[in-house]
């Protein structure tokens, strides 16, 4: 006889946390809601459009990238106030709703009040922590803790239960799959307690491609429970340690095995976001019933993946528009400002039209190349997707173990050879872009800047088919072609990595939006919003 199997414990405990998730969202009686001016609304919704192509990021990332952006801007306003008592809670929130980054009429007022709090617990770790004068260092630590602080301000105005419940769950069963031989502690390469922090990390990273800041402030909520609502002598506390919490966890990211944790969790994310998704659908009523059910479960698995991978394929379209879009007004930009500036004061020439046309149609065309170029899954990863969820979803005596391998320790001479191997490969492909651009008349400092602007977009863009991957379980072969690309390529994306993770932190037109135009528009949606308030007032006066 066929024996039902049984949910795992686990899987029980997610469906539980589901069901508190579709609770959550059914709105409540008899509290009021913010709202914001329709007309206000379209107009600052507009400019955040526009900021979206100056300052792209992965569409997962917009909404937080705006919220540190508009926060840094209130810290500043609070810091030529020396810190006093603002409340700038309510008008940060509203123009959060006005951008579109938050739905109107649906967040409740009492929201305000946490929201306030949160900055108010943020500028306490400020003024009490002693490092957060010293110099750089100072600086540095200044803007994590307001990206922080920007994560706890989302997670307040649009909780993320499903998506923490996920990520537990991932968590849990990783904790109990991936092994790490006893050699790795010998050499001490991993301390053993630091081994669930790696996990914690590689879900984050793998199941939601969540960045740095949300994943830093998910660990201090695990680390420290009571981070939300401390009391004033735990406030006083952390205050005191705040940047050495800061500076542990910059450690944790940091492991020499952090990438081998992550390339796990990245193989196997995809039977969790398929099972989430199954447990969020709106047509299922019996939730535990049909997942109990193995044939009814291998049905709806399907067609949430057929679902995921239609709307990745969308995702990858507006990638390519976004992304594209940004390299092509950047590059009008970095032409305008350096390129013919520079070329007229060193070299005191004129560049041809055509120069100046192939200058911003290439590194336009590169991005949307790569990004268009983007493959769906084998259908055979469907069928591999279906056994990976079952697998999971019911409880089993024996499960899958994924074991943390290590590289052989290569001798020096190996490691000479694979270095010149890997430098002989830059200096070919900078040298063939350097003929090509020579070939075209380009002034030497118009191919130093489009050296650089190629090796930024070759980074983004493999970022970009990274994420195409997310429901990818087996690792497809490149072929032959695939690894004289990776030897041609991969240099110039290195560079490009460092390149990025400068240009986050000195983002010269960004930071001309928000100096010269990001403030003084705020302030104009807001003085509309007024108006249009006190000419509805003024029309309720006439009846």
């Amino acid at each position: 006889n066929y024996v039902m199997p049984e949910l795992s414990q686990s899987t029980k405990n997610l469906i539980a946390k589901y069901d508190l998730w579709k609770k959550s969202l059914k709105p409540k009686e008899g509290l009021g809601t913010i709202h914001v001016d329709e007309v206000a609304s379209k107009v600052a919704a507009f400019y955040e459009q526009i900021r979206t192509i100056i300052d792209w990021k992965e569409e997962h990332l917009m909404r937080r990238a705006a919220i540190i952006r508009k926060l840094k801007r209130r810290f500043f306003d609070l810091e030529l106030n020396d810190f006093s008592a603002i409340k700038i809670a309510e008008p940060f929130v509203l123009e959060l709703i006005r951008g579109g980054y938050f739905p109107n009429d649906k967040i409740e007022e009492s929201k305000i009040g946490i929201v306030q709090k949160i900055v108010e617990k943020y500028i306490f770790l400020l003024k009490n922590c002693p490092e957060s004068k010293k110099g750089k260092t100072g600086l540095r630590f200044y803007s994590q803790l307001i990206e922080i602080a920007a994560c706890e301000v989302e997670e307040t105005l649009a909780p993320s239960i499903k998506e923490m419940a996920l990520i537990d769950y991932m968590f849990e069963l990783m904790k109990e799959r991936i092994k790490v031989p006893e050699n790795i502690y010998e050499r001490n390469l991993l301390k053993r307690e630091e081994k669930d922090i790696q996990i914690y990390i590689a879900v984050q990273q793998a199941l939601f491609k969540l960045d740095k800041p949300i994943i830093s402030y998910n660990i201090i909520r695990y680390k420290y429970p009571f981070w939300e609502h401390p009391t004033t002598e735990e406030l006083l506390k952390l205050s005191q340690n705040i940047f050495k919490i800061i500076n542990s966890i910059e450690k944790d990211f940091n492991y020499v095995l952090s990438k081998k944790f992550y390339a796990i969790c990245e193989t196997y994310d995809t039977p969790y976001l398929l099972l989430g998704d199954v447990l969020s659908s709106d047509t299922e009523e019996n939730g535990i019933q049909d997942i109990s059910n193995p044939p009814l479960l291998e049905q709806a698995i399907k067609k949430v993946y057929e679902k995921r991978l239609k709307a990745l394929k969308a995702r990858i379209r507006r990638a390519a528009i976004y992304s594209t879009t940004s390299i092509f007004v950047t590059k009008i930009l970095s032409l305008i400002i350096l390129e013919l500036l520079v070329a007229k004061i060193f070299f005191g020439g004129v560049i041809s039209s055509f120069t100046l046309v192939a200058d911003v149609l290439i590194p336009t065309f590169l991005m949307a190349v790569l990004v268009i170029s983007i493959r769906p899954p084998h259908p055979k990863n469907l069928n591999l997707a279906v056994v990976e969820t079952m697998k999971i979803v019911y409880q089993k005596e024996k499960r899958d173990t994924y074991e943390i391998k290590i590289s052989k320790q290569r001798s020096l001479a190996i490691r000479i050879v694979l270095s010149l191997i890997y430098l002989s490969g830059a200096v070919f492909s900078f040298g063939f872009l350097f003929l090509i651009f020579y070939s075209l008349r380009f002034p030497i400092t118009s191919i130093i800047i489009n050296f650089i602007f190629i090796a930024l977009i070759l980074f983004a863009g493999i970022a970009v088919r990274q994420r195409a991957k997310e429901l990818t379980i087996q690792e497809e072969s490149g072929g032959l072609l695939g690894f004289f690309s990776d030897i041609l390529f991969l240099p110039i994306v290195d560079i490009g990595s460092w390149m990025t993770n400068t240009w986050k932190q000195y983002n010269i037109i960004a930071a001309f939006f928000n100096a010269l135009i990001d403030m003084p528009f705020s302030a104009f949606v807001e003085f509309m919003e007024t108006w249009r308030h006190f000419l509805k007032e003024k029309k309720q006066e006439l009846r």
